[in-house]
């Protein structure tokens, strides 16, 4: 997979901002996302949601940034063969396999230090019932995931994904929820890191996640969509909102090709 050529990634008004790598939308976008902000991408499934994801992940390390991907509920060695499947060429970053947050200073650690890393955490243990393996139970997740971002930050990390909420939630137990969201989405904001948080949209359309508050508290909501015309199913991206940035509302086709995602065919704004 080739390097993108970007725009410069601080705009006029001086902010920092991470490409989201899909052309032909970043330029509608001042850039792309203003730098530490908290993202929801959400859609149905099949959308493009990990792989939108985690080529910011690559395309930033390629660029000499550190990342975070956890995945809750795809096994690390599929996610692998399914970006090898998009010829993501990870021989040119650090990729780092953990389990637990006590491996991930002794792995980094022992990395080629002339590459960036990306940290895969496989945390879909835990959804088989088997987290005695690596110590944590269910209940300790939201304490996990906050330990994973803090000890990134120590490893100079500015990107992390997790993936999905909707595991998140199945996983976590909320006494709180609308509270416990608002502390998890203010922990990541704080933290100076950049992240992403994939959210499963159910058929109807009617929300962009599980407690129907993660639009409002998402400093930006990027909706990817399928949409049926004449029996051929057609991926589309929109940026429902970004704090911050003058950006499109337009609907676009979203396409992958030859290791890029591009955005095309402007249409009307998403009726919300």
């Amino acid at each position: 997979m080739k390097q993108h050529k970007t725009k410069p990634e601080r705009a006029a008004t001086g902010i920092q901002r991470v490409p989201t790598y899909v052309d032909g939308l970043d330029e509608r976008m001042q850039g792309g996302i203003p730098a530490s902000s908290v993202v929801l991408v959400s859609g149905v499934s099949g959308t493009m949601k990990s792989s939108l994801t985690f080529n910011i992940l690559y395309n930033e390390a390629l660029k000499g940034k550190n990342g975070l991907y956890i995945t809750l509920e795809q096994s690390s060695e599929s996610f692998i063969t399914h970006l090898k499947s998009l010829d993501f060429d990870l021989g040119k970053i650090n990729l780092a396999l953990v389990s637990s947050t006590a491996e991930l200073d002794s792995k980094v650690s022992q990395l080629d230090s002339k590459k960036s890393t990306i940290v895969l955490a496989d945390m879909s243990i835990l959804r088989k019932g088997t987290n005695r393996r690596i110590g944590f139970e269910a209940s300790s997740l939201v304490s996990m995931v906050r330990n994973f971002v803090t000890m990134m930050k120590r490893h100079n990390g500015s990107i992390f994904v997790l993936d999905s909420l909707s595991a998140f939630y199945i996983m976590s137990k909320f006494e709180s929820p609308r509270h416990d969201l608002f502390d998890f989405f203010a922990f990541l904001r704080d933290s100076g890191i950049t992240s992403f948080l994939i959210s499963e949209m159910p058929l109807k359309r009617d929300r962009y996640g599980d407690y129907e508050v993660e639009g409002f508290l998402a400093d930006g909501v990027i909706k990817l969509d399928l949409v049926e015309r004449q029996r051929k199913v057609t991926r589309e991206i929109c940026v429902i909102k970004m704090r911050a940035t003058k950006c499109s509302n337009d609907v676009f086709s979203l396409e992958f090709e030859k290791g890029r995602f591009r955005a095309l065919y402007g249409g009307q704004p998403p009726l919300i």
